[in-house]
């Protein structure tokens, strides 16, 4: 496999071609990142073009079907090397003729990255060169390792809002469909207290959020830090194990189709239209508290 190190201080991050896909955060001598186990053999994949699942992994578009797997194509797709540094790197994904028989709609996408002491910065940038409008969505799926160090109880661990998030949210059906109905929120104010039973129904999808950051901690113990820039959504997930596992934190722009929805892909909800010659931004941190580290 095509991987790129980053080296900053005492922080490493590895980066992989296939669908520029972050393995490996180290801060210190903790590693961030779940290690892709028989759980969920992935880390941090990308979402595009679409977050979540068509009704019957179906994309309709002027009358003619395509197929397309739930969260897209770009995370199993290799991408072109833009340019590697000690401490950053770019990739690049471009349409070709097997994007184009599940996706009919030239694009450039681009994963830029960059190391610091601190933490990780993340930037992507979309662009839509052909001559039409070009419906899309996108998301981040990073997996972290919960609990986040050895020996701390999975139960010891919360996220902390950068502000208060009254909800509702929403489930997703067995399908993997966006189920209508409205759900209260688990979260207390700014707190959500992490455990299993939470994700007995799939995920937790958050259609409005005031917050733009938050903090995955442990009662005593590390705390990660992520901020996000221009994705309205944010999806809370894992698959519920007792043993050690992960918890993926997802800001998106985008969600899975809703279960009463099967349309032509330009008038998806949560999805928008880029403009021919258009651009559209994305941003996220990672940061982890150094004087919680063990």
């Amino acid at each position: 496999m095509d991987i790129h190190r980053l080296e900053s201080g005492s922080c490493a991050a590895d980066i992989a071609a296939r669908g520029a896909e972050l393995q490996s955060l180290r801060i210190g001598s903790m590693e961030l990142l779940w290690n892709s186990g028989p759980l969920w053999p992935r880390h941090a994949p990308l979402l595009f073009p679409i977050v979540g699942g068509l009704k019957g992994d179906v994309l309709h578009h002027q009358g003619t079907t395509f197929p397309m797997p739930k969260h897209g194509f770009a995370r199993d797709r290799d991408f072109a090397w833009v340019h590697r540094t000690e401490t950053s790197c770019a990739l690049e994904l471009r349409e070709d003729a097997e994007t184009l028989s599940a996706y009919p709609f030239p694009f450039r996408l681009r994963i830029s990255f960059g190391l610091e002491p601190s933490g990780l910065r993340m930037e992507v940038m979309l662009q839509n060169p052909g001559p039409g409008p070009m419906p899309a969505s996108f998301g981040l799926h990073p997996a972290f390792r919960w609990p986040l160090a050895p020996g701390i109880p999975k139960t010891d661990h919360r996220l902390i809002f950068e502000a208060d998030e009254p909800g509702p949210l929403r489930r997703l059906n067995a399908l993997g469909l966006l189920d209508p109905q409205p759900y209260p929120t688990p979260i207390q104010g700014r707190e959500l207290a992490l455990r299993e039973d939470l994700f007995a129904k799939d995920a937790l999808v958050f259609l409005q959020t005031s917050s733009r950051s938050l903090r995955f901690e442990a009662e005593s113990g590390p705390a990660l830090t992520l901020r996000w820039e221009d994705f309205p959504h944010l999806g809370v997930w894992t698959k519920p194990d007792p043993g050690p596992s992960f918890l993926c934190v997802e800001p998106w722009e985008g969600y899975a189709s809703p279960a009463d929805w099967d349309g032509d892909i330009i008038d998806k909800p949560g999805g928008f239209l880029l403009a021919p010659g258009g651009t559209r931004r994305w941003g996220l941190t990672l940061a982890m508290d150094r004087g919680q580290e063990t």
